[in-house]
């Protein structure tokens, strides 16, 4: 089988150069462009080398110069919505793992899925998205318990909560019939008073080189319940996207998600 044709922008972040340092030895794909912002110090760089790897022959650069087939980017919500207008611009299907996105960014996806096929994500990890649905099904059948979202993250994050966080609570939400903006609380100070029938709390703590850590507790009278996901690398959101882009080209135009994938494959 002919290798995709791989892109990757933010390619020397956390996540960026995780999944670039995998997809250099992952014989689906071949590196056609790693991407960075144009005050990257390692611009100009060959990317295999600025990944701790051996040489590729790719240098990073600010733009996509060869064809490429899918585009998997992890940057800021900006960055976000400037890949993917080029995504839709240039017929090149795209992986988004960009969180903190506000309706703006998300409108872009919703345009570009017009025109290619996209896949947008808060989390690729396949536990996490397992969770999701554990979650899901504990809410609809606990619906009178008390819940709280707990997400742990490094201290250089700079979203809170984490797109993960807020998309279990938008599950529990979903599962339960009532609004997030009406329901979550996040984080309690003062004199709060006690706990209104049907919130849920939310919570982020920032500390050190955490991953990601997210714990979802249920409670009743005299029992709880918690389901909880770690991510001891970044690896696990790194070769979820490579699944997720491998799994992506020649899609049918739309916008999709981790729970397509995982319906239809197991990494």
């Amino acid at each position: 089988m002919t290798p995709i044709r791989l892109a990757i922008a933010g390619c020397t972040g956390r996540t960026g150069a995780t999944i670039l340092r995998l997809a250099a030895t992952d014989p689906r794909f071949t590196i056609v462009a790693a991407l960075t912002r144009t005050d990257d110090p390692q611009l100009g760089g060959d990317a295999g080398q600025a990944v701790g790897g051996s040489a590729i022959g790719v240098p990073i650069s600010v733009d996509c110069r060869r064809p490429c087939d899918v585009l998997v980017e992890f940057t800021l919500p900006d960055g976000c919505r400037q890949w993917a207008d080029w995504c839709a611009a240039h017929g090149v299907a795209l992986v988004s793992g960009t969180t903190g996105l506000t309706e703006p960014h998300h409108a872009a996806l919703r345009h570009a899925a017009l025109r290619v096929p996209v896949l947008w994500a808060p989390n690729m990890s396949i536990g996490v998205n397992l969770l999701l649905k554990l979650v899901e099904q504990a809410a609809a059948r606990l619906s009178d318990w008390d819940v709280e979202i707990c997400e742990t993250h490094h201290r250089h994050k700079v979203d809170a909560p984490s797109g993960t966080a807020n998309a279990l609570l938008q599950t529990i939400c979903h599962a339960r019939g009532c609004d997030p903006a009406q329901t979550a609380v996040h984080g309690r100070h003062g004199r709060c008073g006690p706990r209104r029938p049907g919130e849920i709390g939310v919570h982020a703590l920032r500390m050190g080189e955490h991953v990601g850590h997210h714990v979802v507790t249920f409670a009743a009278g005299s029992e709880s319940l918690r389901l909880s996901h770690q991510a001891h690398s970044r690896e696990t959101f790194a070769s979820g996207a490579l699944h997720a882009a491998h799994w992506l080209v020649g899609r049918p135009l739309g916008l999709y998600g981790m729970a397509d994938v995982l319906a239809e494959t197991t990494p």
